[in-house]
């Protein structure tokens, strides 16, 4: 795996948000705490977590004092800290909510990672304690902040590709833990369409900017294995976009690691393989000239993010990817699988004008065409 990115040194400390990180398993411990300890904007001003000494030993690590760390018991002790102003929620899908809604009663703005929540309900729950607290809100949806992913938009919205006419993409992996919560259906809501899958349907719809109007599944969930005894091991579904365009998808915990996403258009190709892993991502632009992999200087993904959020609290404007755009997802999910269970195509109702959320206007600098 490639070396980690060496980032620009920070601005002072006093100038940037803190963050406080709910939760420290693997990803907070190896990519969200390393990306705020380099961060630009932001900074690791506490962490929550459900054991005392693991707490404070994350906090020692970071440099942080023991009266940094605090217990899930101990979370709303936060309201004091004028220091953390942000919270990273790192949690099972299904708390998701408790703590997104408890933080906004504090007063502070979330950064909550995908999914949103384990059920389309508490994402609107979700938002709508945000908006009414008056604190913002924002969905880790990393590939959304990655000069790689972007370098694809453009391409396909400068028409580089001519008239897009089919994408697909899979993200697949292999989960051989029956404890995991992954798999238990309460704690996650599904199997890998909202784990991975969910990497699919929000990169299609970011990379073109358009909704579904249909989606059409099949599911499969084995009864002699022990570890889909709740949940569906491999999800394919369609998704039918305006203008006649059609995307196909496949998710699975139970093929071997795959991360791909194709663009097909009348003129020429845009592949990301990989298209999802934290490092090493690949672009390559096909057209009737030839093939061009365009490279970039090395980055830090979650540094992106955590930036972007953090330079939105400064600014006063809202993320690129607000809570409304996880409900969105949270809605087409539902549909994917009610397609799956009664072996029909299912419309997608329409987004109205006050659904809409794309705020271009919020994109980092860097990632704006000719930034």
């Amino acid at each position: 795996m490639p070396n980690k990115p060496r980032m620009p040194r920070p601005q002072r400390q006093s100038r940037r948000v803190g963050f406080a990180v709910v939760g420290l398993g693997e990803l907070s411990a190896e990519e969200i705490i390393p990306a705020l300890r380099t961060s630009q904007h932001a900074y690791l001003a506490a962490v929550v977590t459900a054991e005392p000494d693991k707490g404070r030993a994350f906090a020692a690590a970071a440099g942080l004092k023991d009266s940094d760390a605090y217990t899930y018991e101990q979370f709303g002790e936060l309201a004091q800290r004028d220091d953390v102003q942000a919270v990273y929620i790192v949690l099972p899908n299904n708390l998701h909510r408790e703590y997104v809604e408890q933080a906004a009663r504090m007063g502070k703005h979330v950064l909550c990672e995908k999914p949103l929540a384990s059920n389309t309900q508490d994402a609107e729950a979700i938002v709508k304690a945000c908006h009414d607290a008056g604190v913002k809100l924002m969905v880790a949806y990393r590939i959304q902040y990655t000069p790689h992913h972007w370098a694809a938009k453009h391409a396909i919205a400068a028409g580089k590709l001519g008239a897009i006419k089919l994408m697909d993409s899979i993200h697949t992996q292999v989960e051989d833990d029956p404890s995991v919560w992954r798999l238990n259906l309460e704690q996650a809501g599904g199997g890998p369409l909202p784990d991975v899958g969910i990497y699919s349907l929000n990169t299609l719809r970011f990379l073109t900017g358009l909704e579904p109007e249909w989606v059409f599944a099949a599911q499969y969930q084995p009864t002699d294995d022990p570890r889909f005894k709740e949940v569906e091991e491999s999800v394919s579904f369609m998704l039918g976009f305006p203008g006649g365009l059609i995307a196909n998808c496949l998710t699975s915990y139970g093929a071997d690691k795959t991360t791909t996403v194709r663009v097909l258009g009348d003129q020429g190709t845009a592949v990301l393989d990989p298209a999802f892993p934290y490092v090493g991502l690949k672009l390559r632009l096909i057209d009737k000239k030839g093939e061009t992999t365009p490279s970039f200087p090395d980055y830090d993904q979650f540094g992106l993010e955590v930036d972007h959020f953090a330079q939105c609290i400064q600014q006063g404007k809202e993320p690129y990817t607000p809570g409304e755009e996880g409900v969105q997802d949270h809605r087409l999910m539902d549909a994917i699988y009610e397609s799956a269970r009664s072996g029909k195509r299912v419309e997608v109702k329409k987004l109205s004008g006050q659904d809409l959320f794309r705020t271009t206007g919020n994109v980092p600098r860097q990632l704006k065409a000719g930034g």
